[in-house]
């Protein structure tokens, strides 16, 4: 292939990228050299000039260059068959249900922008980068030739394109099948809803976590806050619980919630209630029914950088909340996904939520995101789940 743009770091802002981090910000180029239409190939040089990488530039967005290979290599139908036949060889080393995981995970996959999901015989994509979108039609097309997908469903209908020039829209891309479709989760049988669900309709990267539930929710009544469709809810009363009580304020979750309940058989502990989750903690955490175990998986409070203190106030309620909803003796599970939220800073936020609610706290375990959400040391950005669970007195 012919490369026709040189991209410069200039001296100083190297260190970040050569260290193997993904993405070259507007701000670290010097200059280019040549002629490029948005989208296209460009080779990445120091201020020595020399080579760091390839990958593929958009001047619209403030993530100038995403990094496709450290090689100068082609960037082919071959190239990105390798690199997906690569992470499902991942998968299937460290995943016990291999066909039921997130396939591509974007910059730690090494294809930036790239989201593939495999749900059994069911695929959800999302390409949510100018270069990595002008390469969708080539990548759907090897997944149905290493993977023979029932159907494969394009889930694009997100705000991040925007910032890329791309529409929003969502679809299906092979087949035409019901899209509430049958998940496995550690042996569990769960309902996805891939086309109006949150995201691509499941979130795998709790899974790991969501087996530590065993350890201490035998007959346990367990509060579920922000429950999406359940699964929190669904391992804890498989696991020996003796109630569990979820809560979303979305009353879509809450219904796939229950008929998830019902398709594990645990339906008569588990109840579900459409809420407010900060408004249902405020008004039982001054009285009212306490718990054995309180789980608190809230979405992202902040995206950005700016809104830290917001997002720090907003976890440090919920905590405290939860924290006195507690009898003695009891557990917190307390997660962020929240990159910017870092795990000194998400468990400083707790230790205050404990002080001020006048509970002792002991850390149990302090885990990220499931094995097929891989980390980049070299990209932090890549490490945004924290789950802690903690002993309250």
């Amino acid at each position: 292939m012919i490369i026709n743009s040189k991209v410069f770091i200039r001296k100083g802002a190297q260190h970040r990228i050569e260290s193997g981090h993904p993405w070259v910000y507007q701000s670290e180029i010097d200059y280019i050299e040549g002629e490029f239409e948005p989208g296209d190939i460009v080779d990445v040089y120091n201020f020595r000039q020399r080579f760091i990488g390839r990958g593929y530039i958009n001047p619209r967005s403030q993530i100038i260059v995403r990094f496709l290979t450290r090689e100068q290599e082609n960037i082919d139908r071959e190239f990105f068959r390798r690199k997906i036949e690569a992470a499902w060889n991942y998968r299937k080393k460290f995943l016990d249900e291999p066909e039921y995981c997130r396939l591509i995970f974007a910059e730690a996959d090494f294809l930036p922008a790239l989201i593939v999901d495999k749900f059994g015989p069911y695929m959800v994509i999302q390409t949510l980068a100018l270069g990595m979108d002008q390469y969708k039609d080539m990548i759907v097309s090897l997944l149905d030739e290493l993977f023979t997908p029932e159907g494969i469903y394009e889930r694009n209908d997100v705000s991040v394109r925007k910032l890329e020039g791309l529409e929003q829209c969502k679809g299906f891309l092979k087949g035409n099948f019901p899209t509430t479709i049958k998940v496995m989760e550690n042996g569990l049988p769960f309902w996805a809803d891939v086309e109006n669900g949150q995201k691509t309709g499941f979130f795998y990267d709790q899974r790991e976590n969501r087996r530590f539930l065993k350890h201490f929710v035998q007959g346990a009544e367990v509060l579920d806050c922000f429950c999406h469709t359940g699964s929190f809810s669904i391992h804890a009363a498989i696991y020996g619980a003796a109630a569990v009580t979820g809560i979303d304020i979305s009353s879509q979750a809450i219904e796939l919630a229950e008929k998830n309940a019902a398709l594990n058989g645990v339906e008569d502990r588990c109840h579900f209630q459409t809420a407010n989750a900060f408004d249902f903690l405020r008004s039982l955490s001054d009285g009212g029914p306490k718990y054995d175990v309180v789980i608190l998986d809230p979405p992202a409070f902040t995206k950005s950088r700016s809104n830290i203190e917001g997002a720090v106030r907003g976890y440090k309620e919920i905590n405290l909340r939860g924290l006195k909803l507690l009898r003695p003796g009891g557990f917190l599970v307390t997660c962020s996904c929240s990159y910017h939220m870092d795990r000194d800073l998400f468990s400083a936020v707790v230790v205050d939520a404990a002080r001020d609610a006048k509970r002792i706290i002991r850390q149990v375990d302090y885990r990220s995101q499931a094995k097929d959400h891989p980390v980049l040391p070299s990209a932090p950005e890549t490490s945004y789940l924290k789950f802690m669970v903690l002993e309250v007195e």
